[in-house]
């Protein structure tokens, strides 16, 4: 009898551990760049999509500076066996993997969706994320380039806000003619020096220009939109007396009502509006823009790196969560990005009353139609470039070089670290 109860009491041991193991939740290792754009969106998200789905349970690692660090943790990772399940990349960076066969393509889990067309996901968007072919990213937050400005600043100048100037000159001019109305105060700042060149292929695209030719083999960016592009960038200096400080110290100045024009990207909306609170009325506008311009979309997708079958499962369903309208929907409220899916904009229950009541979200929105991919170099010289750009940007906003010759330094540079 005290053998049998042994043997029950094994077995209920193991029956119980067997049920335990098989309760315990699929875990989705997850990371990302901007804690502070990111951080409370991120698991805000989690936390509603493991209330949805309890089967899961989402473990963020700790966040990256920017898109740049991010990026290189991942190759270091993939080098040490511990890539993440889910990775939020830059719009820019998903080549990287993608070349290197690290991405996992998402074209069969899309495949295997039912119901795929009518879950708000456009081809255009949907573009963002694809790499020769492949679907390698889920667009989670878009954004453009924008113009911040404050219209209290710019009335006391005489320039009336609901007429705000749509050319870099008359721009300039304008925020020129703030500084000198109201003493003390600073005229503008174009953040030229974000990210991934980021504002510098806005400038470049926005005359019609491109980064490379057709053929990725011969550096483009030297020709008359290049040109154009880093005048504008002296002009800014010299016309629109823009400072050489860094990105934080203008931002502070913008949100304390010390800087009348503020250029960067829409997500930073959300932090920006909180920080001015009622100081000041802010207004947005549209980047100028030569006919047949365009401006790159900047932002991040959701990328998959694992190959198990069981967490790849898991995976696609935080991605579709997150990506999602729920998910675009905390995201967008938290910050000044827009959503990579479509449904929730125009629904009443999510994001249509939020876009009626903050009007300046829709400025990104506007210039969706001439939109263009994040342009990202060939080779394993890729994040290289994006650093020697950067450093010959800085000649010329230091008033150290002459545009011209900044520009013929930074393109031979460049063509010496594309793929032979």
């Amino acid at each position: 009898m005290k053998q049998l109860f042994k043997k029950t009491a094994a077995l209920a041991v193991l029956m119980a551990a067997g049920l335990a193991q098989a309760q315990q939740p699929t875990e989705i290792v997850v990371d990302y760049a901007y804690a502070d754009l990111f951080k409370e969106v991120h698991e805000s998200i989690a936390r509603d999509f493991m209330a949805k789905f309890p089967q899961y349970k989402v473990t963020f690692r700790a966040p990256n500076s920017d898109y740049e660090v991010s990026a290189q943790q991942v190759l270091r990772q993939a080098v040490t066996g511990q890539l993440p399940d889910v990775s939020y990349q830059g719009l820019n960076r998903q080549r990287v993997f993608a070349d290197r066969g690290l991405a996992v393509d998402l074209t069969p889990f899309i495949k295997a969706e039912k119901g795929w067309a009518g879950m708000g996901y456009d081809q255009a968007l949907l573009s963002l994320g694809q790499v020769k072919g492949q679907q390698v990213g889920i667009g989670f937050a878009l954004s453009t380039p924008v113009i911040y400005y404050n219209a209290d600043l710019m009335r006391k100048a005489g320039v009336e806000p609901d007429r705000f100037p749509t050319t870099w000159e008359a721009i300039m001019n304008a925020a020129r003619k703030s500084k000198a109305a109201t003493p003390g105060t600073d005229s503008l700042h174009v953040e030229w020096d974000i990210t991934g060149n980021w504002m510098w292929q806005a400038l470049v695209f926005s005359n019609g220009g491109t980064m490379l030719t057709a053929d990725e083999k011969k550096v483009a960016f030297d020709g008359p939109a290049g040109k154009a592009a880093i005048q504008t960038l002296e002009q800014l200096v010299k016309q629109g007396e823009m400072r050489n400080i860094s990105y934080s110290a203008a931002w502070q100045d913008f949100v304390s009502g010390k800087l009348a024009v503020l250029a960067t990207t829409t997500a930073r909306l959300g932090s920006i509006t909180k920080q001015v609170g009622g100081k000041f009325e802010i207004r947005t506008a549209r980047m100028p823009v030569a006919k047949d311009g365009r401006l790159p979309a900047g932002g991040n997708a959701a990328m998959m790196f694992s190959k198990d079958p069981a967490k790849q499962a898991a995976a696609w369903e935080y991605i579709k969560f997150a990506t999602g309208p729920l998910g675009a929907t905390t995201m967008v409220k938290a910050t000044g990005y827009f959503p990579a899916n479509t449904l929730p904009a125009n629904d009443p229950k999510l994001l249509a009353p939020f876009y009626k009541a903050n009007p300046n979200h829709l400025t990104a929105i506007a210039q969706m139609p001439v939109l263009t991919g994040w342009y990202a170099f060939p080779g394993d010289n890729g994040l290289k470039i994006t650093d020697v750009i950067k450093d010959h940007l800085q000649t010329v906003v230091s008033q150290e070089v002459q545009p011209a010759v900044a520009l013929t330094d930074m393109s031979k540079a460049v063509q010496a670290l594309l793929p032979r």
